[in-house]
C-alpha cells in the first residue's frame, strides 16, 4: 500500500511540475498591446540677427556674411539653411538713403546650408545657446551696381530656410 501512495505522489508531483512549467512558459511568452501618448511642443523661432558683408563690395565681387542665430529653446534647433526674407528691398537694405543704390544689384546665393546638414544651435541648458556665423561669399554685387553703392553698408536679412 505504501508504494501506491508513493507512486500517486510521485504522479502528483510530476503533474504539478508540468502544470508549473506551462504557467511559467504561457507567462514568458504572452504578448499583449496597448497604447501610449506624448505631446512635443512646437521650439520656439530662433533668432537671427541682420547680417552685414564683411568687407569690401565692389561690383562683380562677393563677400562673406556676419550673422548671430540664438536658440531660445532648452534643447538644440537644426537650422537646415539660410534664405532671404521679404525685410528690406527683397531680404537687402542700406544704411542712409540713397535712391540711386538700386539694391537689386545686389544678390544672395542661397547655397549657404554649410556644405550638408546646416548648423546646431546650442540650447539654452548649454553654456551659450547662440553660434556666429561667417557665410563665405554670401553676397554678391553685381558689376551693373550704380556708383551710387559707393562707400554704402548693406544689410542682409536671413531666416530659417528647409
Amino acid at each position: 500500500m505504501k508504494r501506491k501512495y508513493r507512486n500517486l505522489a510521485i504522479l502528483l508531483a510530476m503533474v504539478g511540475a508540468c502544470v508549473l512549467v506551462a504557467g511559467a512558459v504561457a507567462f514568458w511568452t504572452a504578448s499583449g498591446d496597448g497604447t501610449a501618448a506624448a505631446t512635443v511642443s512646437n521650439p520656439d523661432p530662433v533668432t537671427i540677427s541682420s547680417g552685414t558683408p564683411m568687407g569690401y563690395l565692389y561690383p562683380g565681387t562677393s563677400a562673406d556674411v556676419s550673422l548671430l542665430i540664438t536658440n531660445p529653446n532648452p534643447f538644440p534647433v537644426n537650422v537646415p539653411s539660410l534664405v532671404l526674407t521679404t525685410e528690406g528691398t527683397g531680404g537687402f537694405d542700406v544704411d542712409g538713403s540713397n535712391p540711386g543704390c538700386g539694391l537689386s544689384a545686389l544678390t544672395y546665393p542661397n547655397l549657404q546650408n554649410n556644405g550638408g546638414p546646416g548648423w546646431t544651435i546650442p540650447g539654452t541648458n548649454a553654456p551659450s545657446n547662440y553660434l556666429d556665423i561667417d557665410l563665405t561669399g554670401a553676397v554678391h554685387l553685381s558689376t551693373a551696381a550704380a556708383s551710387a553703392c559707393q562707400g554704402l553698408t548693406f544689410k542682409v536679412y536671413l531666416a530659417v530656410g528647409t
